[in-house]
């Protein structure tokens, strides 16, 4: 089992910038990849990038944030990153990280019009 800790959300106007970070601990040999996902009010709960720790790592994002955001880690401090650049108010949501069956407490990510 592994533990979850997420930080960075915020409030940003259109066009910022916020980088996540959700720090890894426990039984962490066990991941072989992580996921960020969002959930905007009123909507189902949206995968939105995938990092890949076997293998070349590779990464995967959701079309609605493709070009905007990069999910990468941290080997040395167990974390794994979001960078979301080019903000657009429909990518408010709370935030959660997962690997396994173990999710983040989730961050709530505002942007302004």
């Amino acid at each position: 089992q592994v533990q979850l800790v997420e930080s960075g959300g915020g409030l940003v106007q259109a066009g910022g910038s916020l980088k996540l970070s959700c720090k890894v601990s426990g039984s962490i040999f066990s991941i072989d990849a992580m996921y960020w996902y969002r959930q905007a009010p009123g909507k189902q709960r949206e995968l939105v990038a995938t990092i890949i720790f076997t293998g070349g790592g590779d990464t995967n994002y959701a079309d609605s944030v493709k070009g905007r955001c990069t999910i990468s880690r941290d080997n040395a401090k167990n974390t794994v990153y979001l960078q979301m650049n080019n903000l657009k108010p429909e990518d408010t949501a709370v935030y959660y990280c997962r690997a396994g069956s173990s999710w983040s407490q989730g961050t709530q990510v505002t942007i302004s019009s």
